[in-house]
């Protein structure tokens, strides 16, 4: 039994030793959590650029972990699309970690049962994973009235079953990656599932007297983006998992157009973020207007300005009759363009003969405007 403490003791520390050794690696190479099955050509490991030759920087590799790469490489492009999918370039060249996606047709899916698969360009020269092959689906994702939920499409968790109403999936995780959430889900009659969709965490196991497994966040987001003329109210990180949680506010006379709170989904991508939307001048400087049904000159609204979103409605003069129509425009991030039949009075018209404005004769009959 006194022997037996010891080992104990010897079994927590290597325990903990390789759960914070997992850590720091993901922490510098994060990018190993969407590791594939098929084998590549790892090249010359590193810690530090100074560890490479020249030309060559220490960066991340997927499963090959911090390697010496020359970032400027290409992958091949274009590629063939199969039977049933397309490929689509994801980013804006054809070099190192640059992303793609193959997309099956309506129908099929992979031997996975998904829709879509990521691949990057490797340090290799050649997009991770093996060519995805998309098949009849067995997912049955409707019912005859065409009637389902959406299915979840990150590329770690498999489902199996119907996405039918009433119908019932089952979820499974690719290998070394835990569930974590609920196994099975329900599509509800308003087509949406009665459960979130569960993620999946990387799992590490160490064997010291007994086998243990530690298992780290195999999903997480990066740091939000910015938004022109708003802030970010957030924790400062280098990643957020998965719930985390952000605000947007806008700068004094900007609009939010969106929610302010953004969340870090399960498939590592933020929920929709929002925009900073600027005010409008109106358009019009000698003649009256109707904003929030109100007739009135735009110098007695502030700054001569609507929020975006706002209408707008001018008045218009009657192409052959001495009466006016009026048109309606909106007020949309800074733009607000007068409508093609307004003209705004001269300085002349406006001081000699103000009761003769268009926006201050009579308005046309509806017979008129036949």
């Amino acid at each position: 039994m006194e022997r037996s403490v010891p080992l104990l003791l010897l079994g927590v520390w290597a325990l903990s030793s390789l759960s914070q050794q997992s850590v720091e690696v993901i922490e510098q190479c994060p990018e190993r959590i969407l590791g594939n099955k098929r084998s590549q050509t790892c090249l010359k490991k590193c810690q530090q650029d100074k560890d490479c030759g020249n030309k060559r920087q220490c960066l991340c590799d997927g499963q090959c972990g911090l390697s010496c790469v020359v970032p400027g490489r290409t992958c091949p492009w274009p590629l063939t699309p199969g039977d049933h999918s397309d490929v689509v370039l994801l980013s804006a060249s054809l070099s190192f970690s640059a992303l793609l996606e193959v997309r099956c047709h309506p129908g099929y899916s992979t031997a996975h049962g998904l829709n879509a698969t990521i691949r990057r360009c490797q340090g290799d020269q050649q997009w991770s994973g093996n060519e995805p092959v998309c098949r009849g689906q067995n997912i049955k994702s409707e019912t005859e009235s065409g009637v389902s939920c959406p299915l979840p499409s990150h590329e770690l968790l498999y489902v199996n079953g119907s996405a039918a109403v009433g119908a019932t999936i089952q979820y499974q995780c690719a290998p070394g990656f835990m569930l974590v959430g609920n196994s099975e889900n329900v599509c509800q009659e308003n087509q949406t599932w009665q459960f979130p969709h569960p993620i999946c965490q990387l799992c590490v196991c160490v064997c010291v007297c007994v086998c243990v497994c530690v298992c780290l966040v195999g999903v997480f987001c990066l740091p939000p983006v910015e938004v022109n003329h708003g802030y970010l109210v957030a924790v400062q990180k280098s990643k957020y998992n998965v719930g985390d949680s952000i605000y947007y506010l806008c700068k004094k006379t900007f609009l939010l157009d969106g929610p302010n709170q953004v969340t870090c989904q399960s498939d590592g991508t933020w929920s929709t973020v929002p925009y900073c939307r600027a005010r409008c001048t109106i358009p019009a400087q000698r003649s009256r207007v109707i904003v929030d049904g109100v007739k009135r000159w735009p110098y007695d609204l502030t700054d001569g300005m609507v929020t975006h979103g706002e209408n707008v409605t001018f008045f218009c003069k009657h192409p052959h009759k001495y009466c006016s129509l009026t048109a309606t425009e909106s007020c949309f991030d800074g733009h607000l363009p007068a409508p093609s039949c307004y003209l705004d009075p001269t300085w002349f018209q406006y001081q000699l003969y103000p009761h003769r404005l268009v926006s201050e004769i009579n308005p046309c009959d509806p017979a008129d405007l036949l």
